[in-house]
């Protein structure tokens, strides 16, 4: 299910250069402000993702709360979690990630997995989480 109404929360792993990227594309997309984020080397993963059964040490995988705090709250990893986001996004994006969903977890998490692996030599890393544009900093929960 792509459709609730509660905030998104996107955990990312702070100092990978693709996730920046993919922070920032949601970031420049999300006119609605349906979107929060939070560094995976952060206090709010671990008290967030720790009692839903999720490890945040574990940086190959994007997280996603949707509706957090609300009554539908559930966590998604790797392509649903990407695709989820990408929903929140309205108008085609949330299109094109409904047509992502047809392809069945077995084929788009290792293809997830391939890239996760790849990441920090392809996109790089950052010494330290680097700092969201002042217009979008009360976007970010931690």
């Amino acid at each position: 299910m792509l459709t609730d109404v509660g905030l998104t929360v996107v955990f990312f792993d702070g100092v990978c250069g693709l996730c920046d990227r993919f922070v920032s594309f949601l970031l420049a997309r999300d006119a609605d402000s349906r979107l929060r984020f939070a560094p995976l080397q952060g206090d709010l993963a671990r008290r967030e993702l720790e009692p839903l059964g999720h490890d945040p040490s574990q940086l190959d995988s994007v997280f996603v709360i949707a509706d957090w705090q609300g009554p539908q709250q559930r966590v998604l990893t790797r392509s649903h979690a990407i695709l989820h986001a990408v929903s929140r996004l309205g108008g085609v994006w949330s299109l094109a990630a409904r047509t992502g969903l047809l392809v069945p977890s077995a084929i788009a998490d290792p293809i997830y997995g391939f890239v996760a692996r790849r990441r920090y030599r392809l996109f790089g890393t950052f010494e330290t989480c680097p700092l969201p544009r002042p217009e979008w900093r009360q976007r970010f929960l931690e």
